[in-house]
């Protein structure tokens, strides 16, 4: 079975090892989520600041292996750096399966932390090498969805497996070891060529106006939805509903964002210009009916309409970095993008106490409410300038092969 690039073909393998490290990218600290409630029982003598470390230091460590990895792909040496982060991957992830000290789940997941940095800029950056123009956007749709879709399947794993034991949930970091097995189809058949129409070959660097403009818009975007995840809990147990319930707009908010993956082109050639207007309207009606409602049923919907305008506008953030920069340093571009991510996931609870501040508030409906409020006022900017590169679609972007 041949599959089309715009550059030509490839093989089925070829795109599954592709599609396998897309799955993997998100996995860093998803096994510590469910048994974080039981490692003060497993651990007597572990102290609160030990327990978060389990899971902050991994992710920033992330943030550096990103940017360096996505510099040193710029070489030729990517599939070399590609099977070095998925083998530290894969044997700090068993490590975890064997240890029984804090301290050595700290240390192994600070090593997986590395080797998760090494992986995560290929999962989009194969993408861009592989593909091109509209098989490229319709991939890196693909590639969103696959990365949501394997976050709510191993945590539903992971909750599962850690009622049998705590150290089952780290079986989940084994998943590279699948990636690394499909990574020797990669290096039997190397991608073609870009094409000599690309928007790419206009370009002899990466342009850095546009580059730190989407970074910018990406950081605000995911720190944003993250209210979600990190206040969901709080609010549903102010609504008194059952607790198990947050659990569920969480698995809803990540579903959401990965259906729009699996038809990006169709709502980008539907949209155009006003693609991230739509979406951030999505995200603020979303966080509105967080801030506003006690229904869980509109808790759902709010869940869901963050979840979908998020997943929009992630590919299409992605893309765009593709085309700001020639082939080579595409995936060092793409790094950077994807850098703001981790960084949002880190400073997002900070931020939001630091905004309470000046408002002399407390309450449980305040992080939806004031992301909703910098939301609207984005999607207002974004009406105005819809021709601009980052808030909108222009005219160079339906040029360079992508769906118009």
């Amino acid at each position: 079975m041949k599959i089309k690039t715009g550059k030509g073909f490839i093989s089925l393998p070829v795109l599954l090892a592709i599609w396998s490290v897309s799955a993997i990218a998100s996995l860093p600290g998803l096994a510590i989520s469910p048994i974080l409630g039981d490692l003060n029982r497993v651990f007597p003598k572990v102290t609160d600041l030990e327990i978060q470390m389990l899971t902050s230091l991994p992710s920033l460590l992330i943030i550096p292996f990103v940017l360096l990895s996505g510099k040193l792909s710029e070489g030729r040496g990517k599939l070399k750096i590609l099977a070095a982060g998925l083998t530290v991957f894969f044997l700090a992830g068993v490590a975890c399966l064997f240890l029984r000290s804090i301290v050595g789940l700290i240390v192994a997941g600070c090593i997986l932390g590395i080797g998760a940095g090494m992986v995560i800029p290929l999962s989009t950056g194969l993408v861009v090498e592989y593909f091109t123009g509209d098989f490229r956007v319709r991939q890196l749709g693909y590639s969103s969805a696959i990365n949501n879709l394997t976050l709510v399947l191993a945590t539903a794993l992971t909750g599962y497996l850690a009622n049998v034991d705590w150290h089952l949930p780290f079986l989940v970091y084994t998943l590279p070891g699948i990636s690394l097995a499909l990574s020797l189809f990669l290096r039997r058949q190397p991608s073609d060529p870009e094409p000599a129409q690309s928007i790419q070959l206009r370009y002899k660097r990466i342009d850095t106006r546009k580059l730190v403009g989407l970074m910018l818009f990406y950081f605000f975007i995911t720190y944003a939805v993250l209210a979600i995840v990190y206040y969901a809990a709080f609010l549903v147990e102010a609504c008194k509903i059952r607790s198990s319930f947050s659990g569920v707009l969480i698995s809803l908010f990540f579903l959401a964002i990965m259906l729009p993956g699996l038809f990006i082109d169709r709502i980008i050639r539907r949209l155009k210009a006003d693609v991230n207007l739509v979406s951030l309207l999505a995200v603020a009606l979303g966080l509105l009916c967080f801030g506003i409602f006690r229904s869980g049923w509109l808790l759902a919907v709010g869940a869901l309409l963050a979840g979908v305008g998020y997943g929009v506008m992630q590919p299409v953030i992605y893309d765009k970095a593709a085309t700001i920069a020639p082939p080579r340093p595409a995936t060092f571009a793409l790094s950077c993008v994807m850098a703001m991510n981790y960084l949002a996931v880190m400073v997002c609870p900070f931020l939001i106490d630091l905004f309470r501040y000046p408002f002399h508030t407390h309450g449980d409906r305040f992080p939806f409410i004031f992301n909703a409020v910098l939301v609207c006022l984005l999607a207002a900017v974004t009406w105005r300038r819809r021709g601009n590169f980052t808030l909108g679609l222009d005219a160079a972007y339906y040029k360079s092969g992508s769906p118009t």
